[in-house]
């Protein structure tokens, strides 16, 4: 008999903060990172058991995304937004105007069988493309978070995942960080 608590408790917990500055190491328990450097921007991506962080710099201004299931034990300093993972959410900010930055935000809970293939394409995926990864199990279930990235002159594409086994959830974060603001419609 399955209770449908726990596949409502980790999804719950989710969220997706975005920051104005860097967020120290020391607070998440990383298990892998990327940093490329391309023309006039530095990003970097992190990678942990459930969650993932992404640095955009331009110009001495910074953007830090966070998704994670624990947001309440990560400092406020400098805390621009803080949304909730659960369903579907869509998020766009200007940074001073120099950065831009939008996030789509996709959860589903599967059943198991659709669980283990959506696993395995996504392990595939990221095998192909070179994706970040962290992989652990909850008992005998396996476990994925994934960021791909695109860069361009003067943005990158993030594509991250996770999928939790305990709860069949599989999160999709699709962000994008741009050297600056957005257009305005100035009709």
């Amino acid at each position: 008999m399955s209770s449908f608590a726990p596949k409502s408790t980790s999804l719950q917990a989710y969220h997706m903060s975005l920051y104005r500055n860097a967020i120290h190491p020391e607070f998440f328990q990383i298990q892998g990172r990327r940093r490329l450097a391309q023309g006039e921007y530095e990003f970097e991506a992190w990678i942990w058991n459930g969650g993932h962080a992404l640095r955009f710099e331009h110009d001495g201004m910074c953007v830090n995304e966070i998704v994670s299931d624990f947001a309440d034990e990560i400092p406020e300093r400098g805390l621009i937004t803080t949304l909730p993972c659960a369903g579907e959410k869509d998020h766009e900010s200007d940074i001073a105007e120099r950065l831009t930055f939008m996030t789509s935000i996709q959860t589903e809970t599967l059943t198991d069988h659709l669980y283990l293939s959506t696993y395995e394409e996504l392990l595939e995926h990221g095998r192909n493309s070179d994706g970040l990864m962290a992989f652990w199990k909850d008992g005998p279930k396996n476990n994925l978070s994934m960021i791909d990235f695109q860069r361009y002159r003067e943005e990158v594409h993030v594509q991250a995942y996770h999928l939790r086994s305990d709860c069949g959830l599989v999160l999709r974060s699709q962000s994008i960080f741009q050297i600056g603001g957005l257009e305005k419609d100035e009709s």
